[in-house]
């Protein structure tokens, strides 16, 4: 075992019987009483005074902010007492609350980086885990032990022999600076995207390309950090040009034409667009994909080959409007010119519904059962769907039709039901 952390031990369980171990308690006591009195006061002071978007992050950096504090409160206490008697017991309460500070602050860094879900719950409990199970064995004394016996295991790449060892502080460095540089891109895109007098493709483009760069250089920094030549790099990039050109083509066309319908502003979020069959409201561009947000409720991810090579209506690339359209019939034994007034009349009293263009009624034909007619209106704010106005159109309508004597026509099967039943 290690010999400062056998004397650590030795002196907590001789002072555990003495009364050294009460002074230590109080101390912890006290510094945890202050350190959680200041942290109140900053708190309420915090949500009081300072600006909105500081008020979002007081929570998590609140958390952190406590066991710092204590840990410092306890330190002084330590400095004082350490003049008359053994501290073990707070050099031991310094390296826990040290522990959770770690923690709590890479907690707090990962809830601003990942969104969240089960990844999230995921990665708290995978790093909270091994922070918790390298102290213990810190404090058993094991931890030199276990780096021995990592080290002791090889194995040979080629001409060079590497221990695991080696390996688990390459992972683990590789890992740091990643999480370093995607903090610090989360940071400049959250500062970048609230740049208003900047387009949004713009600012969607410079935030992918800044990520890429910041992970570029963070593998580059971490590659280096372990002692790692990285001219082999040149190796991998041309492995990767093989692939893309043998496999990876689609995958690399969908990135490709990602960045040119953000630079070239055929499209943005909000627009509301055709493809193909699927009519909807831009919700997301994405490097691969384009989520499209149906009217229906449910949402499309058409990848971005397809938004370049084929034909895209979009409804608001000059003006944001989008278009709103019912389908109804009537009977032939009703009047024709009354029923595409009634319905042009009903859609311009519609809160959401624009006076230019106005309300559009056309006779789509002659059928069996009657007459197909058809109501187009357009909206300034497409995002917000047209469930709603539709379901309030078609209510509208059939009262109007109600009180003047316009008949729906029937159905097929209304119509056999009819004649079963006469």
């Amino acid at each position: 075992m290690n010999p400062e952390i056998h004397l650590l031990w030795k002196e907590l369980l001789a002072d555990l019987s003495t009364t050294a171990a009460l002074w230590e308690l109080t101390i912890i006591a006290v510094a945890s009483s202050i350190a959680w009195t200041v942290n109140g006061a900053l708190r309420a002071y915090v949500m009081h005074n300072a600006p909105e978007k500081w008020k979002l992050g007081i929570g998590g950096v609140n958390r952190v902010l406590f066991p710092l504090s204590t840990l410092i409160f306890v330190q002084i206490g330590k400095i004082i007492l350490s003049h008359w008697q053994h501290t073990s017991l707070l050099q031991l309460t310094s390296t826990l609350l040290f522990a959770m500070a770690i923690i709590r602050l890479a907690v707090y860094a990962i809830r601003y980086i990942v969104a969240p879900g089960g990844l999230l719950k995921t990665l708290e409990n995978t790093i909270s885990t091994s922070i918790w199970v390298v102290l213990a064995l810190h404090l058993s004394g094991l931890l030199p032990e276990m780096f021995q016996v990592l080290e002791d295991i090889k194995f040979k790449i080629g001409k060079h022999s590497i221990d695991l060892l080696l390996v688990l502080q390459a992972v683990l460095t590789i890992l740091v600076t990643i999480f370093i540089a995607l903090w610090i891109s989360r940071f400049i895109e959250n500062k970048v995207m609230r740049a208003e007098h900047v387009s949004v493709n713009l600012r969607v483009v410079m935030t992918k390309l800044l990520r890429m760069l910041l992970l570029t250089i963070a593998l580059l920094i971490a590659l280096s950090a372990v002692g790692l030549d990285i001219t082999f790099l040149s190796v991998f990039g041309g492995a990767l040009g093989v692939g893309l050109g043998l496999g990876l083509q689609r995958i690399a066309s969908n990135y490709v034409s990602g960045f040119i319908i953000l630079l070239d502003k055929s499209m943005q979020i909000g627009d509301v667009i055709t493809v193909d069959k699927h009519y909807g409201v831009i919700n997301d561009l994405r490097s691969r994909y384009m989520i499209l947000a149906k009217q229906d409720g449910t949402h499309v991810i058409i990848p971005n080959e397809a938004l370049v090579t084929t034909a895209v209506i979009n409804h608001s690339l000059i003006e944001h409007k989008g278009r709103v359209q019912i389908n109804l019939s009537i009977s032939y034994k009703s009047n024709l010119d009354r029923a595409v007034a009634l319905m042009h009349d009903e859609a311009m009293q519609q809160d959401r519904v624009l006076m230019k263009p106005s309300p559009d009624v056309l006779v789509k034909g002659f059928t069996e059962n009657g007459i197909d007619l058809s109501l187009t209106v357009w909206v300034m704010n497409p995002e917000s769907g047209g469930s709603a106005l539709q379901s309030s159109l078609y209510l509208s309508i059939w009262r109007a039709f109600e009180a003047n004597g316009i008949v729906f026509a029937k159905t097929d099967a209304a119509a056999k039901l009819a004649e079963m039943s006469a």
